[in-house]
C-alpha cells in the first residue's frame, strides 16, 4: 500500500511538474499558420478581424440568446482619451492589446485589467490639423512576439509584445513630400510582410500601399494607387494602364486614392485585397480635366503578396467626384451562389451598393443598393459599371445627392454569421450638397482642398437642407446571396459602432445611445442592452480564458465629421473613453462621471453685419467644417453647444492655441483675429438658427 501511495505521489509530482512546465513555456508565436488556423483556437483574437477573411465572427457560444441577459461588466479601464476610439483590441495568450487616439498602446491582463505596459509614440500634436477626420487609430497587428502599430505621423513601429519596448521603427511616408499625409488604418501582416496604406485624399495626396519585412522593417514593395508622373518615372504595366484613364497633369494636383483602412488576405491564393480612397480634389474637372475613370481610385485591387504585382481590379465608382471611398472593410467568404461555390469578396462601400466579387478573378457577381441612392440607378452586371444619374456630375449650381460624403456605410467594421448567412453593418441614409467653385486652386500640401461642396454658401445649403429627406440610421442584416435586407434595427442618431457576430446566435454593437447592445443574429430581436456612459464605435471582440467567455470593446465617441454630421445633437458622453470587458455574471460597476457635453447655454448676442456672418460662413467651411461638420451640425465637437466660457475664450482657443494639448491647435497661421471673430459670428448665428431644435433635442 505504501509503495502504491509513493508511486501515486511520484506520478502526481510528474503531472504537477508537467503542468508547471507547460504554464512556464512561452506561448506559441503568432504567425501565418496560427492565424490561418484561428478556428482551432477559438478563445484567441489574433488579428484585427480574428481571421484572415476578417469576418469578425467568434465560434464561442457560452454566451447565448438564452443567457445573455446575465451579461455584466467584468472590468474596465479608463483610456483618458477625449477623442474617438475606433480600434478593436487583440487578445493573444491572455494579454489584451489596445490602441487609442494618438496611437498610445496598452497591454492589459485580459482576466483582470491590470496594466502590463504602455507605449506612447509621442505623435506631434500638429497632426490633429493635418488629419482629415480626427486622430484615428484603427487597430494593431501581432506577429512573432511583436505588436505592430502605425502612427498618425506615418511611422510603423514594432513593439516587444512582453515589454512594450521598440524593436524597430520605420517612416512609411516619403520625406519631403508636399502632400498632407497621415496614417489612420491598422497594419496587417501577411506572409511575413507588414502592409500599411495612408490617408490624405481630402488634400489630394496620391495614395500608395507599402509592404515591409516584419522582422526588420525593411521596405519590400510599394503599389501606387494613382500613377506617378510618366515623364520622370518608369511606370509598371499596371501604372501604364491606369495612366490611360487620367487626363492632364494629374501628378501635379495629386489625385487622391489613399488606401487608409481595408486590407485583407487570401492565404491560399496568396492575394492581398486593398480598398482604395476617393479622388482628390473631389471634383474631376480639377483632378482630371476631360474625365476618365481615374484608376485606381474607389476600387478593390488584388495584388500578389510576395511582390505587390497587380492581378486584377474592380472599380466601384469610376471617375469618383462624391468622396465615395472604397476603403470600407472588405470581407472574404465562400458562398453557394447560382448552384456553385464561389470564393468571394464582399464589400459595402460609401456609394450605397453592396458588391459580391469573385476574389480570384475580379468578376462582379452581383451589386444591389443597401441604402437609398440617387447618384446612380443601378450597377450594370454585364459591364460592371454604374448607370449614373446624369445630374450627379454636378456643376457650379448646388444639388443634393445621396449618399452624402460621409457615405451610406463608413469605416465601421462588418461582421458575418455563417449559420445565419448574413452580413451586419451600420447604415446612414443621408444626402449632401455638391457643387464646385470655378475659382478653386489646388495647393500641394493644403490640408483640406476639395474643390467641391459649397458649404461656403450657407444660405443655399439651408434652403436645400430644408427639402432634403430626413437622415435615417440603422443596423442592417444583409443576405449577400439573395442581395437583400433580412432585417434592420433603427437608431435615432448616426454613429453607432462596428459589429461582432458569435456562434451564440448573437450580434453585438455599440449604439449612439451610449449603450452596448446584443441582437439575435437570425431575427434582429434585441436580447440585451447595457448603458456604458460612452458610445462604443469600435467593433467588439470575444475571447475565452479559463473556460469563461468575454466580450471586449473600446468605447469613445468621435472620429470626425462622418460620425455626427447628421445628428440633431450629439449624445451626452463621459469625458474620456474606456475599455469595457463583459462576462456572464459580471458585477463591476462604472463610476459616476462628468459628462463631456456641457449643459446647453444661450449664445451671446450677435454682433457684426450680415456680410460678416457670410464671410464667417465661408471661412468656417474652408477651415473648420472638416472636424466640426457642415454648418456646425456635429463633427468632432458640436460647436452649437459651446459654453459661455468657450464663447468668451474663442479668440484664445482659435488664435492663441489654448487647447492645443487636446488637439485644437492654433489657427493663427491661416486666420487673422478679425477672421476668427467672423467665424465666431457665424457660429452664434447658427446657434440662434437651431436654438429651438437644440433645446428640444433628446
Amino acid at each position: 500500500m505504501g509503495r502504491l501511495l509513493k508511486c501515486a505521489a511520484v506520478l502526481a509530482g510528474i503531472a504537477i511538474f508537467a503542468s508547471l512546465a507547460q504554464a512556464a513555456a512561452p506561448p506559441r508565436p503568432v504567425d501565418g499558420a496560427r492565424i490561418a488556423n484561428a478556428d482551432s483556437e477559438p478563445g484567441q483574437w489574433l488579428s484585427i478581424g480574428r481571421t484572415y477573411d476578417e469576418q469578425r465572427h467568434s465560434p464561442l457560444k457560452q454566451i447565448t440568446t438564452a443567457n445573455v441577459k446575465n451579461l455584466g461588466l467584468a472590468w474596465y479601464a479608463d483610456l483618458g482619451s477625449v477623442r474617438g476610439v475606433e480600434a478593436s483590441p487583440l487578445m493573444v495568450d491572455g494579454v489584451l492589446y489596445v490602441t487609442q487616439p494618438w496611437n498610445i498602446t496598452t497591454a492589459y491582463d485580459a482576466r483582470t485589467g491590470k496594466v502590463l505596459w504602455k507605449y506612447d509614440p509621442k505623435v506631434p500634436v500638429k497632426y490633429a490639423r493635418i488629419a482629415c477626420c480626427d486622430i484615428d487609430a484603427r487597430g494593431l497587428a501581432a506577429w512573432k512576439g511583436k505588436i505592430i502599430q502605425a502612427t498618425l505621423d506615418g511611422r510603423l513601429i514594432a513593439l516587444n509584445a512582453r515589454t512594450g519596448k521598440v524593436i524597430w521603427s520605420v517612416q512609411t511616408l516619403d520625406e519631403g513630400t508636399p502632400w498632407a499625409y497621415t496614417v489612420t488604418g491598422s497594419p496587417r501582416v501577411f506572409d511575413g510582410k507588414v502592409l500599411i496604406g495612408n490617408a490624405g485624399a481630402e488634400a489630394a495626396a496620391p495614395g500608395y500601399l507599402t509592404a515591409y519585412d516584419a522582422e526588420t522593417g525593411k521596405k519590400a514593395w510599394r503599389f501606387h494607387v494613382v500613377p506617378p508622373n510618366p515623364n520622370t518615372t518608369k511606370l509598371t504595366k499596371a501604372e501604364e494602364m491606369a495612366a490611360k484613364t487620367w487626363k492632364g497633369e494629374w501628378w501635379k494636383i495629386g489625385g487622391g486614392g489613399t488606401p487608409w483602412d481595408s486590407i485583407v488576405y487570401d492565404p491560399v491564393a496568396k492575394l492581398v485585397y486593398v480598398g482604395t480612397g476617393n479622388g482628390g480634389p473631389y471634383n474631376q474637372v480639377f483632378r482630371s480635366p476631360g474625365g476618365g475613370d481615374n484608376l485606381f481610385l474607389a476600387s478593390v485591387v488584388a495584388l500578389k503578396v510576395e511582390n505587390g504585382d497587380y492581378v486584377w481590379h474592380y472599380q466601384e465608382t469610376p471617375g469618383d467626384q462624391w468622396d465615395y471611398t472604397s476603403t470600407q472593410p472588405i470581407m472574404l467568404a465562400d458562398l453557394q451562389i447560382g448552384g456553385r461555390l464561389r470564393k468571394v469578396a464582399m464589400h459595402a462601400p460609401k456609394n450605397g451598393f453592396f458588391y459580391v466579387i469573385d476574389r480570384l478573378t475580379g468578376e462582379l457577381i452581383s451589386a444591389e443598393k443597401y441604402a437609398p441612392v440617387t447618384w446612380a440607378e443601378r450597377i450594370d452586371l454585364k459591364t460592371g459599371r454604374p448607370v449614373e444619374n446624369p445630374i450627379s456630375r454636378y456643376g457650379t449650381t448646388p444639388i443634393s445627392i445621396s449618399p452624402g460624403r460621409g457615405g451610406a456605410h463608413n469605416w465601421h467594421p462588418m461582421a458575418y454569421n455563417p449559420a445565419a448567412g448574413l452580413v451586419y453593418f451600420p447604415v446612414t441614409f443621408s444626402a449632401d450638397i455638391y457643387a464646385y467653385d470655378p475659382n478653386f486652386k489646388q495647393v500641394p500640401g493644403g490640408i483640406i482642398q476639395t474643390g467641391s461642396h459649397q458649404s461656403n454658401m450657407p444660405e443655399v445649403r439651408a434652403q436645400l437642407r430644408a427639402v432634403m429627406p430626413k437622415p435615417q440610421n440603422y443596423l442592417v442584416a444583409w443576405d449577400p446571396v439573395k442581395q437583400k435586407e433580412a432585417w434592420r434595427v433603427n437608431y435615432q442618431r448616426n454613429g453607432s459602432g462596428g459589429l461582432l457576430s458569435t456562434a451564440g446566435n448573437l450580434v453585438f454593437q455599440g449604439t449612439a445611445d451610449t449603450t452596448l447592445a446584443a441582437y439575435r443574429a437570425d431575427t434582429g430581436a434585441k436580447v440585451w442592452e447595457m448603458p456604458v456612459q460612452q458610445v462604443p464605435i469600435a467593433a467588439p471582440i470575444s475571447y475565452m480564458l479559463d473556460g469563461v467567455q468575454y466580450i471586449a470593446v473600446a468605447a469613445g465617441y468621435g472620429g470626425g465629421r462622418a460620425e455626427m454630421a447628421y445628428n440633431t445633437v450629439e449624445p451626452d458622453v463621459a469625458e474620456y473613453g474606456r475599455l469595457l470587458v463583459f462576462k456572464l455574471g459580471g458585477k463591476a460597476v462604472l463610476p459616476k462621471v462628468t459628462i463631456a457635453n456641457p449643459t446647453l447655454e444661450p449664445p451671446p448676442r450677435l454682433t457684426g453685419s450680415v456680410d460678416d456672418v457670410l464671410v464667417g460662413g465661408e471661412l468656417y467651411a474652408k477651415t473648420c467644417s472638416g472636424c466640426h461638420g457642415d454648418e456646425a451640425r456635429g463633427g468632432l465637437k458640436d460647436l452649437r453647444r459651446m459654453s459661455a466660457q468657450t464663447h468668451k475664450d474663442f479668440q484664445n482657443i482659435v488664435i492663441g492655441g489654448a487647447r492645443k494639448e487636446r488637439g485644437m491647435l492654433s489657427f493663427a497661421d491661416v486666420l487673422t483675429p478679425a477672421q476668427a471673430e467672423n467665424i465666431h459670428r457665424f457660429l452664434i448665428k447658427r446657434i440662434n438658427d437651431d436654438w429651438i431644435e437644440l433645446k428640444n433635442a433628446k
